[in-house]
């Protein structure tokens, strides 16, 4: 075996690897300018933005097709949130119904026609 043929493949290897550590080299490159905060922020943002979106407009087509059952929706859950004052409210209104019927003389408890009068 002679010494050029060896020696000329180990020149080749040698410009291989250096091609691949030159690709390698340019790849981590790459990733460090994707994966600055920076970037990681405005790639998150921007799929927060495009999601945003998806849910706003099937919302919008929620309420076009079904508005009478998005009402109630909004109606129960608007009851859910003001019930405390709700019950507060109906609490006074029927101790001052109760107290006011009592002050009369009647010793039953207010009936539908009673609180009428």
């Amino acid at each position: 075996m002679s010494r050029e043929p060896q020696q000329a493949r180990i020149e080749a290897a040698k410009a291989d690897a250096e091609r691949a550590r030159r690709r390698l080299g340019g790849t981590m490159d790459s990733l460090q300018q994707r994966l600055t905060p920076g970037s990681l922020a405005d790639h998150a943002w921007t799929g927060v933005k495009d999601k945003g979106s998806e849910l706003a407009d099937g919302a919008v087509e929620a309420v076009k097709a079904r508005p009478a059952a998005v009402a109630g929706v909004v109606a129960a859950l608007v009851l859910f949130l003001a019930r405390r004052p709700i019950v507060s409210g109906a609490t006074k209104l029927w101790s001052h119904v109760t107290n006011n019927h009592h002050h009369n003389g009647s010793a039953h408890p207010p009936t539908a026609e009673s609180v009428k009068e």
